[in-house]
């Protein structure tokens, strides 16, 4: 577990005095993010702003007890991830018969690094992308990628979405997830691979497919 640095303690502090300019300053640094991920656990942005009320009111009534002995933000989360849970269980009962299955491979496995090879499990140097040429073409269809991935990344079974919402679009690591989530390493890592590989494979169609 990660201890709280120096300038976390001070922040602690200052939560725990209920000083508004620093909750409100907590509020900017991390509502984004966690909105984001409680996207993952409801069916809709406006469910995911109360879940995400919810915590910073939890915080306000729990900071007194925090003991340190993770980061702010990984107890942050974690407190949001619990009632995004218990939300999402509420208003979608039947949405968790994906959440514990895992799908079948969605990519060719030879285009993967073998076991026992360096970086096993990685992309292969041939089908690492390329990236996107500074023009505006190449802006228009930065763009038009994202979109299509945001709508991958929305179909992902909910486990496959939040670890690869956490990983790869706000830089959690693999232990802060593992963490977060209460899965093995192992089980993050097939998580993480499976909903890569269903987003790469719904891009690859796009351009397959885009005249």
């Amino acid at each position: 577990m990660t201890q709280a640095t120096h300038d976390e303690t001070a922040l602690i502090t200052a939560l725990r005095a209920r000083d508004e300019a620093a909750f409100a300053e907590l509020i900017d640094l991390h509502t984004p993010s966690m909105l984001r991920v409680a996207r993952g656990y409801v069916p809709s942005s406006a469910i995911a702003e109360e879940v995400v009320q919810d915590t910073w009111l939890a915080l306000l009534q729990g900071i007194d007890a925090f003991e340190g002995r993770s980061s702010l933000r990984t107890w942050l989360f974690t407190v949001m991830i619990n009632i995004a849970k218990k939300r999402g269980v509420r208003e979608r009962r039947d949405a968790d018969v994906a959440v514990t299955a895992f799908t079948g491979g969605t990519v060719d496995p030879a285009r993967f690094r073998a076991a026992g090879e360096e970086w096993s499990g990685h992309w292969r140097e041939a089908e690492e992308p390329s990236p996107f040429p500074e023009t505006p073409e190449g802006s228009v269809l930065r763009a038009e990628l994202d979109a299509v991935a945001q709508d991958a990344l929305a179909e992902l079974p909910e486990r496959q979405r939040v670890v690869v919402t956490l990983r790869d679009m706000l830089g959690f690591d693999s232990a802060e997830v593992c963490d977060l989530l209460d899965v093995s390493v192992a089980n993050q890592r097939v998580l993480l691979h499976r909903g890569r590989a269903a987003v790469r494979a719904r891009l690859e169609t796009y351009l397959r497919d885009a005249p």
